[in-house]
C-alpha cells in the first residue's frame, strides 16, 4: 500500500495523491475498529498509519519534484543554444522601434512644415520652417547619435513629456490623469506621438483633439457575477477631424503596428480607425488606447504543505505518529494516557519536540532550539512525575528528530553558525539521559561522558550534511558559470547587431538628418525638405531590413511561425522567462515584464516558460511579474478545456499554485528554491 501511495503521489497532482493517503490511513484504522479493539488502540493505528502514508507521500512529492526539476533543466541546456540569436532579434526589435520613434517623427514634421511654407511662399513662414527645421533636426542628430552609440537605452516618458509633446503641436489637449504606472506613461507618451505624427501626414488642417483621462473598466467577470466598478484605466484618445495628406509616401508602414505591440506589452489595448467625414468629404481618425492606471498588487501563495516544504511538514507527522502512536498502540499503555487531564503533557510535549520539523529547510537553527527547549521542558516534566516514558526513553527512541535538524543546520546555515548544532544536540542529549533511572552514581560524569558519547553520531550526522551542502554549492556555481557563459554569447550577440545597426544609420538617416540642419542654417528650404523626405526614405528603407519586410525574410517567418520551412523546431525560442517574449510574437501576443530583471533558477525559468506556452493564444497578453523570491505568470483563462488542469499539473509539479481570479484570469506562481546557504 504504501508503495501504491508512493507511486500515487510521484505521478499524480498533491490533491487527489493526499486524498488517498488519507484514505489509506483510515482503511488501517477501521480493520483496526473492526477488529473491536479499544479507541486508545485504534488512535494508535490512525496515527502510527498517517505517519507512515505522509512519509510515503512526501518522498513521492520530493520524487516528483525532482523528475520535474531534471526535465527542466534537460530541456534548457538543449534550448540555451537559441538565447544569443534571440537576444539579438530582441535588439533587432527594439533598435527598429526607437528608430521609428525618435527620428521618424522629427523628420515628418520638418517635411511637412517646409512643405506647407514652399506652397505659400511666405517669408515669415519660411522663417518659421527653417527655425523649426533647425531645432527639429538637432533633436533628430542627437536621438540619431545616442542610438549609433551602440544601441544606449531612451529614457522613459513621463507624463511631463506628453504635456510637452501636445504643446509643442498646439493641439486642444486635457490630462486629467497625474499617476499611473511606468508602462503605462509610456505607452501613453508613443501613442500621442504617432498619433500626432501620422495627423501631421494624412489630416493637414485638421483640428486634433488629445485626451489623456482615467476611467475603469466595466466588463463584468465571467460567469454572470454582479456587476463590479472595474479596474482602473488610463485611456488615451487622440482625433482629428480630417484632412488632407500633406505629403506622399511619408509613411513606415510600421507605426501602428508597432504601437499596438507596445500598448499591448503594457497590459492595455489599442484601437485604431476613420469616424465620420469633414466638409471637404475626408474621414477622420481617432486612436484610442487604454492602459492600466494603477499597479496591480502581487499576490502570491506559498504552497507550503504540497510544496517544496512536503517532506518537513511529513516528518513533523512522523515524529508525532511515532511518540503518541506507538505509545497507544503498547499493551501496557503508560499512565499517561490513563485520562485526559495526565495525558495534556504528554501530547504537548510531542506536539514541541514535532511541530519544529516543519522550520527544518527554511529556520533550522530555530527548529533545533525549539526542540531541544521542548527535551529540556520534558525533562523538568519528567522530575515532576507529570509525563511517562521517561525522557531518557524519549531521547533514545526519538532522538532522529534532533540528528534530523542537525543535518539541516549544516545544509542550510554557514560553517560557523552549523557548528554549534552537533555540540548542543550531543549536551542536551546527555543530559536527557543522564537522568534516566538506570544511571547510578556520579549524574555529572555520566552527562560528560554520554555528551562525548553522543558527539560522535552527531558530528557524523552533520558531517554528511556538509557533504551535501559543499556539493550542491558546486552544482550552483557551476550553473553559475554556465549563466556567465551564456548571458557573455548573448550579450556578445546583441553588441554585432547593435554595431550593425549603428553602421546602416550613420550612412543613412543620420547623414540626412545632419543636411537638415546645414541646411536650415543656410536658410534653403527646399533642400531641408529634400533632405528631410531622404531620411525618411533611408528610415523606411533600414526599417524594412531590420524588420525583414521583405517576402523572403515574410515568407520565413510565416513558416516559422507555423513551424515549418527551415526554421521549425530549430527556431524555437529558448525556454526562458526572457524566451516568453519572442513565443508572443509568434502567436501575434504580448508580454508584460514586471519587477526588476535579475537571473532565475534554470528550472523556473523553464517552468514559467511552459506555463506561457499553455496560457498562449492569439492575440493574448501575458503578464509576468518577478520578485525577489520568485516569478508569477498570468493571464486569461483558456477557453479550451482541460488546459487548466496541463498549469496545474506544471504549477504542482514545479511546487507552484494556481489560482483564478472572477475577471477570468489565470495566475501561477512559481516559487524560487531557497538558498541552500543563509550566511
Amino acid at each position: 500500500m504504501l508503495v501504491v501511495l508512493h507511486l500515487l503521489a510521484v505521478h499524480r497532482t498533491a490533491g487527489p495523491s493526499l486524498v488517498g493517503a488519507v484514505i489509506a490511513a483510515l482503511a488501517a484504522a477501521g480493520v483496526a475498529a473492526a477488529r473491536g479493539e479499544p479507541l486508545r488502540y485504534v488512535a494508535g493505528v490512525v496515527l502510527v498509519a498517517g505517519g507512515g502514508v505522509a512519509i510515503a507521500w512526501a518522498t513521492g512529492r520530493s520524487r516528483r519534484h525532482r523528475l520535474a526539476r531534471r526535465s527542466a533543466l534537460a530541456d534548457y541546456e538543449a534550448g540555451t543554444a537559441a538565447v544569443p540569436l534571440f537576444a539579438a532579434l530582441a535588439e533587432r526589435d527594439r533598435l527598429a522601434a526607437e528608430l521609428h520613434d525618435v527620428a521618424a517623427h522629427r523628420l515628418t514634421g520638418v517635411v511637412v512644415s517646409a512643405g506647407a511654407a514652399l506652397r505659400l511662399g511666405d517669408q515669415e513662414q519660411t522663417a518659421a520652417a527653417l527655425r523649426h527645421a533647425g531645432e527639429a533636426g538637432r533633436q533628430a542628430v542627437r536621438e540619431l547619435e545616442r542610438l549609433t552609440e551602440l544601441g544606449e537605452y531612451a529614457a522613459l516618458a513621463t507624463f511631463a513629456d506628453i504635456d510637452e509633446l501636445a504643446a509643442a503641436h498646439a493641439v486642444d489637449y486635457r490630462r486629467t490623469v497625474d499617476t499611473a504606472p511606468v508602462s503605462s506613461t509610456e505607452a501613453a507618451y508613443r501613442v500621442v506621438r504617432e498619433a500626432l505624427t501620422n495627423a501631421a501626414r494624412y489630416a493637414g488642417g485638421a483640428v486634433v483633439r488629445v485626451r489623456v483621462e482615467g476611467a475603469f473598466d466595466r466588463a463584468k467577470p465571467p460567469g454572470g457575477g454582479r456587476a463590479a466598478h472595474g479596474d482602473p484605466l488610463l485611456t488615451v484618445t487622440i482625433t482629428d477631424d480630417g484632412g488632407t495628406a500633406a505629403e506622399p509616401g511619408l509613411g513606415t508602414g510600421h507605426g501602428l503596428a508597432g504601437l499596438a505591440a507596445t500598448v499591448s506589452a503594457a497590459g492595455g489595448t489599442l484601437s485604431a480607425g476613420p469616424v465620420g467625414q469633414d466638409s471637404r468629404g475626408g474621414a477622420g481618425w481617432t486612436v484610442r488606447a487604454q492602459l492600466p492606471s494603477a499597479t496591480t498588487p502581487h499576490i502570491r501563495r506559498w504552497p507550503l504543505w504540497h510544496g517544496m516544504f512536503a517532506l518537513d511538514y511529513a516528518l513533523v507527522v512522523l515524529a508525532i505518529a511515532l511518540s503518541l502512536g506507538a505509545s497507544l498502540l503498547s499493551a501496557d499503555a503508560p499512565d499517561s494516557f490513563g485520562g485526559v487531564l495526565p495525558a495534556v503533557p504528554t501530547v504537548v510535549l510531542s506536539g514541541l519536540h514535532a511541530v519544529p520539523l516543519g522550520w527544518r529547510s527554511r529556520a533550522p537553527g530555530r527548529a533545533l532550539a525549539a526542540v531541544l527547549l521542548a527535551l529540556v521542558l520534558w525533562q523538568a516534566c519528567d522530575r515532576a512525575a507529570w509525563t511517562q516514558p521517561p525522557v531518557s526513553d524519549i531521547f533514545l527512541v526519538y532522538g532522529w528528530v534532533e540528528l534530523t535538524l542537525v543535518y539541516s543546520a549544516a545544509v542550510y546555515l554557514s560553517f560557523r553558525r552549523g557548528l554549534f548544532a552537533p555540540l548542543a544536540v550531543a549536551a542536551t542529549g546527555g543530559l536527557a539521559l543522564a537522568g534516566g533511572r538506570g544511571i547510578t552514581g556520579s549524574r555529572v560524569g555520566a552527562w560528560a561522558v554520554l555528551t562525548c558519547v553522543l558527539a560522535l553520531p552527531a558530528f557524523a550526522v552533520w558531517s554528511w550534511g556538509r557533504q551535501t551542502a559543499r556539493r550542491r554549492d558546486r552544482l550552483r556555481a557551476a550553473d553559475a558559470r554556465r549563466r556567465l557563459l551564456l548571458d557573455g554569447d548573448a550579450d556578445a550577440a546583441v553588441h554585432e547587431q547593435r554595431l550593425r545597426f549603428a553602421t546602416g544609420l550613420r550612412g543613412t538617416a543620420l547623414r540626412h538628418a545632419q543636411a537638415v540642419v546645414a541646411a536650415a542654417e543656410a536658410g534653403n528650404l527646399r533642400t531641408v525638405r529634400e533632405e528631410a523626405r531622404a531620411g525618411l526614405t533611408a528610415l523606411r528603407g533600414l526599417l524594412s531590413g531590420l524588420r525583414g519586410q521583405d517576402s523572403n525574410d515574410g515568407r520565413d517567418e510565416e513558416d516559422r511561425r507555423d513551424g515549418t520551412g527551415s526554421g521549425g523546431a530549430e527556431d524555437a525560442p529558448p525556454p526562458t522567462v526572457s524566451g516568453i517574449a519572442a513565443l508572443a510574437g509568434r502567436y501575434g501576443g504580448a508580454v508584460q515584464y514586471i519587477g526588476p530583471r535579475r537571473p532565475l533558477p534554470a528550472a523556473v525559468e523553464v517552468f514559467a516558460y511552459r506555463i506561457a506556452s499553455t496560457l498562449m493564444a492569439l492575440g493574448v497578453t501575458l503578464t509576468v511579474r518577478r520578485v525577489h523570491d520568485g516569478v508569477e505568470v498570468s493571464g486569461p483563462a483558456p477557453a479550451v478545456p482541460g488546459v487548466e488542469r496541463q498549469l496545474r499539473a506544471i504549477a504542482d509539479a514545479a511546487g507552484g499554485t494556481l489560482s483564478t481570479t472572477d475577471r477570468g484570469a489565470v495566475r501561477v506562481w512559481l516559487p524560487e528554491v531557497h538558498p541552500w546557504r543563509s550566511e
